[in-house]
Order: C-alpha cells, then sequence, then structure tokens
C-alpha cells in the first residue's frame, strides 16, 4: 500500500501553517483561508551555485573583495530615484499594484531602455502570450536584438533558459503564475510563491543578474501572497494611482540600496507611461485662488521636497454624530488635530462634520503635515480663505505648540522656487540656516499663534 504524502494546512493570507484545518487563522485573523497543501518528498536543501559551477562558501571578511559596480540607470529619471539612482546588478525588485494600473507597461519601457544600454533582457510572461506582448511593445514603440520573450510559468524551465541565454535582466510577469515542480500545490499559493521566489533569489545573487518580479495585490492593497516575500526581496515597490486618472505614483517602501517612502510620479499615455518632473506644480495647478478650506504643505516624500494641496470642507452635522472622512490623509491624525483645534484654539467642531484630503491623489503620512490641515480646517470653518502664495509646514503636539521638523531648508527652498510669498514653519526651526530670497519665513510657537498670523 503506497504511503499517503503528508500535507499541511497554509493560510493563504499569511503563510500561517498548521497541521490541521482552522476556520480562522491564529496569525493574521482571516476566516476560511486555510488550504491543503502536500509536503514535497525532499526539499531543495543545495548551496547556492552559479551558472559558472561556482559554490558558495564561507570566507574571512578580510578576504572578500568588494567590486563596485556601477548602478544602471534608464531614460526614466523618476524610475531611477525611486531604486536609489538606478537598477543594482543582482537586485531582487518586487512591484505590487492593482489590475491594469500599469505594471506591465513599466517593465516594457524598462526593459527596452536597458536593453538599449547594451544589457540582455528576458522577458518571463505566464499571463500572456509572446505575441501578445510583441503587440504592446509595437504599440509603444520598443524594439530591440538582445531582448527576449518567454511565455512560461513552470520555474525550472525558466531557470534552464536563463542558463542558455545568460542575460543581465529578468522580467517575471507575474509570480503569482510561476509553478515549482517541487511543489504540488496550485500556482499563486503561499507554498509556490515562497518557493518560486527562493528559486529566483539564488539566481539573481550567483549570476548578479537583475530580476523584476510582478506581484498582485489583495483588495486590501497589499501585495498577495505570504509576508515573507516582501523579506525575501530587496526592493519592494508599489505603483498606485486611479485606473480613470492619467497619474501614477510609483512608491518604495523597502529599498536595500536607497532611501524608502522615495515616489517617482508618471503620466500614462498613448505611448506609455512619461514622468513628470516637476510635480509640486502639477499637484498646485488647478488649485482656486479664494477658495476656503485650502492650505498648501511643502511635505518630503524620501529625498523630494513636494508641494500638496490640503483641502477641508466642515459642515453642520444634519444627525446625531459627526462625520470625518479623509482621503490621502491619516483618519486618526486628522481626529487628532481637530481634538487639538476645539481645545486649545477655541474651534467647536464637534457638531461639525469634516471631509479633508490630500489633491492629486498623492498619500501624505508625515508629521511636518500637521499644520497645513489644522489651518485649512480652521479657513473652511472661519469662512476665511487663506493667502494663494502662503505655505504650511510644522508638527503639532496635544498641548497646541507647533514643533520642529526636518530639511526645513529643502522645503522653504521648494516654496520658493514655486513663487510662494509666506511659509509657516515652527519657531525652533528659525535658527542656524539662510532663508532664501523672495519669501517671508513665518516662525509660530503656538496653533493659535499659527490661525492669528495666517488670516491677518
Amino acid at each position: 500500500m503506497a504511503k499517503k504524502k503528508a500535507s499541511t494546512f497554509v493560510c493563504q493570507s499569511c503563510g500561517y501553517e498548521s497541521p490541521r484545518y482552522l476556520g480562522k487563522c491564529p496569525g493574521c485573523g482571516a476566516w476560511n483561508q486555510m488550504v491543503e497543501e502536500k509536503l514535497p518528498d525532499k526539499a531543495d536543501n543545495r548551496s547556492r551555485v552559479s551558472m559558472t559551477g561556482k559554490a558558495s562558501k564561507a570566507e574571512p571578511i578580510t578576504d572578500i573583495t568588494i567590486e563596485k559596480e556601477e548602478r544602471v540607470k534608464t531614460d526614466l529619471a523618476e524610475f531611477n530615484r525611486v531604486l536609489g539612482g538606478g537598477v543594482v546588478p543582482g537586485s531582487l525588485v518586487l512591484i505590487g499594484g492593482d489590475p491594469g494600473i500599469g505594471k506591465s507597461t513599466l517593465l516594457l519601457q524598462v526593459s527596452a531602455q536597458l536593453n538599449k544600454k547594451g544589457g540582455k533582457v528576458l522577458y518571463v510572461s505566464g499571463e500572456e502570450s509572446a505575441s501578445q506582448i510583441k503587440m504592446r511593445a509595437e504599440r509603444l514603440e520598443l524594439r530591440g536584438a538582445d531582448f527576449f520573450l518567454y511565455a512560461e510559468t513552470e520555474v525550472s524551465a525558466i531557470q534552464e533558459t536563463i542558463e542558455e541565454i545568460k542575460p543581465d535582466y529578468v522580467i517575471i510577469d507575474s509570480i503569482q503564475t510561476m509553478h515549482h515542480a517541487a511543489i504540488e500545490s496550485a500556482s499563486g499559493s503561499v507554498s509556490q510563491v515562497r518557493e518560486s521566489t527562493s528559486t529566483l533569489m539564488k539566481i539573481a545573487k550567483m549570476n548578479e543578474i537583475a530580476i523584476f518580479i510582478v506581484g498582485h495585490v489583495t483588495k486590501e492593497g497589499a501585495i498577495a501572497g505570504p509576508r515573507m516575500l516582501e523579506h525575501m526581496v530587496d526592493t519592494v515597490l508599489y505603483f498606485e494611482g486611479e485606473r480613470h486618472h492619467t497619474f501614477r505614483i510609483l512608491r518604495a517602501v523597502k529599498n536595500r540600496f536607497g532611501s524608502t517612502n522615495e515616489i517617482g510620479i508618471f503620466e500614462m499615455r498613448n505611448g506609455g507611461l512619461v514622468e513628470v518632473l516637476n510635480p509640486s506644480q502639477l499637484f498646485l495647478e488647478e488649485r482656486l485662488s479664494g477658495a476656503t478650506g485650502s492650505a498648501v504643505v511643502a511635505a518630503v516624500e524620501g529625498t523630494r521636497p513636494i508641494l500638496v494641496e490640503i483641502q477641508s470642507l466642515i459642515s453642520p452635522t444634519v444627525f446625531g454624530n459627526a462625520k470625518r472622512t479623509a482621503s490621502g490623509l491619516d483618519y486618526s491624525r486628522v481626529s487628532l488635530i481637530m481634538a487639538v483645534l476645539e481645545k486649545r484654539a477655541g474651534l467647536l467642531l464637534q457638531n461639525q462634520d469634516a471631509y479633508l484630503k490630500a489633491a492629486g491623489g498623492v498619500k501624505l503620512d508625515e508629521p511636518a503635515i500637521d499644520l497645513s490641515i489644522a489651518i485649512s480646517i480652521a479657513s473652511s470653518y472661519k469662512e476665511k480663505e487663506t493667502r494663494p502664495t502662503d505655505c504650511f509646514v510644522g508638527e503639532i503636539g496635544l498641548t497646541g505648540e507647533i514643533r520642529r521638523v526636518s530639511k526645513i531648508e529643502q522645503r522653504v527652498n521648494e516654496a520658493a522656487k514655486l513663487g510662494f510669498k509666506r511659509v509657516f514653519v515652527p519657531k525652533n526651526n528659525m535658527d542656524g540656516w539662510t532663508f532664501p530670497e523672495g519669501i517671508e519665513v513665518v516662525g509660530c510657537a503656538t496653533l493659535a499663534d499659527a490661525i492669528r498670523k495666517a488670516f491677518t
């Protein structure tokens, strides 16, 4: 009688494993996500071996030489910025985003640009045929001699093709369609995603091949599959935006080779993605002069200062409980600032509905946006507009004080560059630097002080 294969139950949301079925996952609390998966007969315990046959071994740190390899820059400066300066040989990059947002278009453009710079590219698609990719490439007017298309989902076959072609760059579109022969579960399961990514990681590290992996996202916006997937790769990028709008934001949430929370902004056109070189002007170009409930903040995303309009609409509550809605802003931060405004600045907001958003679809979560949120709320509540050439930067404490923020010089210089005449900053940020010409820097110690100065 044949011996029954051992199996385990794996949560498809977080990767938690259990020897028996559970209705609710103890790891993440999700219901009905435990799926039975067969355990492989033999685990892959082989050491890392490169295509040249060189095996990984322990060496004294004094004997290890550092080979300085230049990053490869694409023609998209925004893409280079998010990666930390360009593509690093041997890196494993994960790109996630909603369906139809443009992940494949972005990587196809990047692949063609890397190919033009002398790199050999292998584009592996598990979702489309080679002819479908060729049609998109012709629409984007992309051509290349050492640009290989390969429609395959079997990881071992992809590994053999990589060893045969010896590419400099590999694109996997997408990791949820890949299938490893040693794992009997369906493609897209936790075990398949984990094992496939592990194999690709070994290929990238041992052969200095830069590999880009496309990952699907869940309805909550996180990359589908085990959380371990994000830990295994070097860089995690999220491609964000509304499908009904043309602008896209590429955001780094993990980067071993550069700054996290760096963003790049693109516009989707018929000919592909085009980078937006001046995002501050983009976010402010449709701002109405004389409108109440509007304030501009000089936020910093990664290393770049960006001017964004914060909009607020305060209206009397019709029903019993006041409603609070925030888009692009943290809901808890908005509630905290409204409480401080009521307690420390004398604004009666408990019977007012509040609707806030960061214009342009950008998401802001740093403390320096507090003052602009408060000023926009006060503007809508008092029915008094702020000056169109005013900018507000500062963190608000629970006692109503305006606390210092980082990178104040870059923020003020960005505001001055776009023609702003006044910028409100924390009083403790006033010392130790030279103000740029043409802009007045106003120091504020308390929230009440800032509101008084902004509306006089």
